[in-house]
């Protein structure tokens, strides 16, 4: 079974890393987020979970108002005609659901199957918001905390400049 918003929370605490809650209404995009949580101080962001040809999945974590070029992308790490990857292959790699794409559902990728891509930009940010593996809610933990929890699950982020559309 996936881990829980509490169980998260509690991982967190375990790491040390201190984070504040919001509760507000589901929310499945960008836009209907800014509506319930535009008010709250830090990046707000927006997570892709993208599958290529070879199978290689990664976590493109990012600022909200980022454009990613996927083509250039794609180049920039080496994969092969990168797609969006399927509700059903999100549920078994990470646990969570569309709408609910977050860095914090990397608690659920034990055999460490994605790799995880933060956008520089957003990573200058000192606050930083996500989902705790439910949209109707929103967790702020510093950048350097998000680091120290993606290594916490097992990761080693790749922090890179990403490529925007024109």
């Amino acid at each position: 079974m996936p881990a829980t918003p509490e169980e998260l929370f509690e991982k967190l605490d375990a790491l040390g890393i201190t984070y504040e809650t919001h509760h507000h209404a589901p929310v499945f995009t960008v836009d209907e987020a800014q509506a319930h949580t535009d008010h709250l101080p830090g990046g707000h962001c927006k997570n892709l979970f993208l599958k290529d040809k070879t199978g290689d999945l990664y976590l493109v974590v990012c600022l909200q108002d980022t454009a990613v070029d996927l083509k250039a992308f794609r180049k920039l790490v080496g994969a092969r005609n990168l797609s969006f990857g399927k509700p059903e292959l999100l549920w078994e790699v990470l646990g969570v659901e569309p709408g609910s794409v977050t860095p914090f559902s990397l608690i659920n990728d034990t055999d460490r199957l994605v790799m995880v891509i933060l956008e520089k930009r957003m990573m200058a940010h000192d606050l930083l918001n996500y989902h705790p593996l439910r949209n109707t809610m929103t967790t702020q933990i510093t950048s350097s905390d998000l680091e120290k929890f993606i290594e916490g699950c097992g990761h080693q982020p790749r922090i890179l400049d990403l490529p925007e559309r024109t």
